[in-house]
């Protein structure tokens, strides 16, 4: 199959909700010439906006993905000076920098995926705050960086954390990722960089969101007695677990489980959680409305 035969244009919009957006996306598309191959809609009634993703082959189009914006800002201009748009070209790879600690599951997943070409992405660069995956991510042929950071009871100040996550932040921003992604890194970002990084970092949350914020969910939902322990895949905010869900998935557990069963099997659904997100942020089928996500699916 040619490559470009396959290549496509997503075009994804949000804006307040009125008569003819539809008609008018389509007709715009139409008068080019695109050929859309995929199209999602949903209007919100409480909040009255619309949004919509539109995928488009880019060979239907006697232009560009450049000369595709440039067209269709004057329409999204005329949506209102509230609209949020973007237009992606699939021809062009997007890149993701992983942050870890010591964990190694969801690492060991996504770079399982990322070799068998599952997921449409480049990693760029694994940083870790701890040496402990450097080798594991060296074997896959992904640059590995150690950033330390201070330990808790070293007497460290806060300046010293933030010379970290200034090291940190240098190392992420030179490759401009369209994803970073919190693969059980376990240091809280400061709310500078969830502000310079919104809508591009991604966290795994062992824990069905938003109960069990924090650490040691599982220690907590075995305390509590629960019967559905989960994971949630969310965009990082400046508020603890607190921001905007992309996806989450639940096992269920009895009481002959222990706390480490609860671990052992969470792993899994975090696993999947994490890829799934990933794969939907990646293809540009989550749009972000307020602390809430429009999905397509």
């Amino acid at each position: 199959m040619d490559p470009e035969a396959e290549r496509r244009y997503v075009l994804s919009l949000s804006c307040p909700d009125t008569t003819g957006i539809v008609a008018r996306i389509a007709g715009f598309l139409a008068d080019a010439g695109g050929w859309i191959v995929e199209a999602g809609y949903h209007s919100d009634p409480d909040t009255g906006w619309f949004f919509t993703r539109q995928v488009v082959r880019a060979g239907s189009l006697p232009f560009d993905a450049d000369e595709l914006r440039s067209r269709f800002a004057a329409l999204a201009a005329e949506l209102g000076g509230q609209a949020t748009w973007r237009v992606t070209d699939t021809g062009v790879p997007k890149r993701a920098v992983l942050l870890v600690s010591k964990e190694p599951h969801c690492l060991h997943d996504l770079l399982g995926r990322v070799t068998a070409g599952e997921l449409p992405v480049q990693l760029a660069a694994v940083i870790g705050n701890h040496d402990t995956l450097g080798d594991i991510v060296r074997a896959h042929g992904v640059p590995f960086h150690h950033v330390a950071f201070p330990k808790a009871g070293s007497g460290a100040t806060a300046g010293d954390k933030a010379k970290a996550f200034d090291e940190l932040r240098g190392l992420v921003d030179q490759h401009d990722p369209d994803a970073i992604v919190l693969a059980r890194f376990m240091q809280i970002l400061p709310p500078q960089l969830c502000t310079e990084w919104a809508g591009r970092a991604i966290n795994i949350h062992h824990s069905f969101l938003p109960s069990f914020v924090g650490a040691r969910p599982y220690h907590q939902a075995y305390a509590r007695g629960v019967k559905l322990i989960g994971a949630t895949c969310h965009y990082v905010t400046a508020d603890l677990d607190a921001g905007p869900i992309i996806e989450q998935d639940v096992i269920r557990v009895d009481h002959g489980d222990t706390a480490v069963d609860m671990v052992r099997r969470g792993r899994d659904a975090e696993r999947l959680v994490l890829s799934r997100g990933l794969r939907w942020h990646l293809e540009d089928r989550v749009l972000v409305h307020g602390n809430k996500t429009v999905v397509f699916h």
